[in-house]
Parts: C-alpha cells; sequence; structure tokens
C-alpha cells in the first residue's frame, strides 16, 4: 500500500469518526434542520441541531481548551442517549436564534432559554425543566444596598435576553437609570461592573450566582427579583413531534436521577423541576 492510499483511509476513518460527535462547536448548515424535515415525514430525526451561546455559563459555554461544555450541554447529551437521537450543538448569534430556527438552520434553542408568553405565542415549548429569576448583582463593596438605591445608576443587560424583555415591559424601570447598556454576552457586563463602567447588572440568577462562585467576595446579589420564569426548550410552533421526543427524554433523564445529578454538578444542588 502506497503512502498516499493510507493518507486517503487515514482520512476515511477520521470523517467518519467526527460523523459521530453529538455535541461540538459550528456544524453543516445543509444537515441542520434534519429533525423538522423528520417531524414532517413523521419519522424520527436523525440528528438534532441544537443554537446556543456560547459564552452562557454555566447553562453552555466554552471551557479554557475550548470545548463547548455545560449544564445545558450534559443534559442534552443525556437526553440524546434515551431518544437514541444524536444532539450537536452550534453557537448561533443569540439575538438571531428565532430566524435561525425558523430558517431551518437550527431544530432547536436549547441554552438557558426562558419560556415566556410572547415567545409562546411563535414558537412551540417543551415542558419547563427549571425555574430561574433576573436579579441584580453589584461589586461586593457597593453602596447600593436595595434595588431602590439603583434609581439614576447605569446597568448593563445582555441583548436580546430576558433581563433586556423585562425592562422593556416597564418603561418606568428602565426610564429610572441615567443609564442602559446592552452587551452580547454577559461577560462585557461584568467587565463594565468590576471597571466602574456601570453601577449594576440584571441578569439571570442562575449566571449571576455562577459568576459569583468563580469570583468569591467580588460580587453580591441584591435581595428580590425583577422577574421570574422557567426554562425550557424552544421548537418551531408546529413541531410537536420533537416537542414530544424531547420531553420523552427530558423525563427519562429527570427519572433516572441523572438530571439530579448533573444539577449538583453544576449548581451544587437539585434545582431540576419535578
Amino acid at each position: 500500500m502506497t503512502m498516499n492510499i493510507k493518507k486517503i483511509l487515514a482520512a476515511g476513518v477520521l470523517a467518519l469518526g467526527a460523523i459521530g460527535l453529538m455535541a461540538g462547536c459550528g456544524g453543516d448548515q445543509k444537515s441542520a434542520g434534519s429533525a423538522a424535515k423528520s417531524a414532517a415525514a413523521g419519522a424520527k430525526p436523525t440528528k438534532i441541531v441544537a443554537g446556543m451561546d456560547d459564552t452562557f455559563a454555566p447553562m453552555g459555554f466554552r471551557d479554557d481548551s475550548g470545548k463547548i461544555v455545560g449544564f445545558d450541554i450534559d443534559m442534552a447529551n443525556a437526553v440524546s442517549k434515551e431518544i437514541g437521537v444524536p444532539i450537536e450543538f452550534k453557537p448561533i448569534d443569540w439575538a438571531s436564534k428565532e430566524t435561525e430556527l425558523n430558517s431551518g438552520k437550527i431544530d432547536a434553542i436549547w441554552n438557558g432559554f426562558t419560556m415566556t408568553p410572547e415567545r409562546q405565542k411563535k414558537l412551540g415549548f417543551t415542558k419547563p425543566y427549571m425555574d430561574n429569576t433576573q436579579v441584580y448583582v453589584v461589586l461586593a463593596d457597593s453602596p447600593i444596598k436595595t434595588q431602590a438605591e439603583l434609581k439614576g445608576k447605569k446597568l448593563d443587560i445582555q441583548e436580546a435576553s430576558t433581563a433586556e424583555a423585562a425592562l422593556n415591559k416597564d418603561p418606568a424601570l428602565k426610564n429610572s437609570f441615567s443609564e442602559v447598556k446592552a452587551y452580547p454576552d454577559l461577560a462585557s457586563c461584568f467587565m463594565d461592573l468590576e471597571s466602574g463602567r456601570c453601577d449594576a447588572i440584571l441578569a439571570d440568577s442562575v449566571l449571576i450566582e455562577y459568576y459569583m462562585t468563580k469570583k468569591p467576595g467580588t460580587f453580591r446579589e441584591l435581595d428580590g427579583v425583577v422577574s421570574k420564569d422557567t426554562f425550557a426548550i424552544g421548537v418551531k410552533k408546529d413541531n410537536q413531534a420533537l416537542i414530544d421526543l424531547l420531553n420523552e427524554g427530558i423525563e427519562k433523564v429527570k427519572a433516572s436521577g441523572e438530571a439530579a445529578k448533573i444539577s449538583e454538578k453544576w449548581f451544587g444542588k437539585d434545582v431540576i423541576l419535578k
């Protein structure tokens, strides 16, 4: 066997191995939307492509090696085993998540995705699997002690987030701040807070609490919540077959106790909805 033939065969083996990956960045757009096509044909999909924000720790983010990890990633892998369908994570522009879904580039939005009444009018959702709240965080040594003391202060939020939606629904609250800045990712908000460019951040409590564990003594969460919500998986409005399949997988992962183990790993406690 010549060296060239060996190289060709080796490349073929690598290519076949790559097909088996269940979670990874990017992905072939031509293969995306397979779940929607299979659902239309009444068959189980060959793959589910889930769109995610790869900066949304601890739900889904890149570790120091660049690998996509997180609570939702582990949950998806567990669900994948139960339903027998590979789930591939594809990093997307979070502000364009609904466009990505409706265009068929992804089959689902799965990454700390809040199920709101507004979104339910346009999208289909699985059963919620986790509670969440919107809370404020300030620096640990900030003179701000209550939400009332945020009046006239500078606030940071993430673009296209539930926090932004909560502010837009309450103009009086939004206008009580001297400035509201929206960034594509929450990491930029925390950079602002630590450098003094903003006074507070409004975001998901699961994110806030995760950041606080990474830098003990640096941040402080204010008492009270701005809104309460739940996380679920979003799909196209009419894709009931995919909703049923994902619900089946989630229920099995809950029943086996695996969901509770994954929750303990990322949050130090069981936060899974029963």
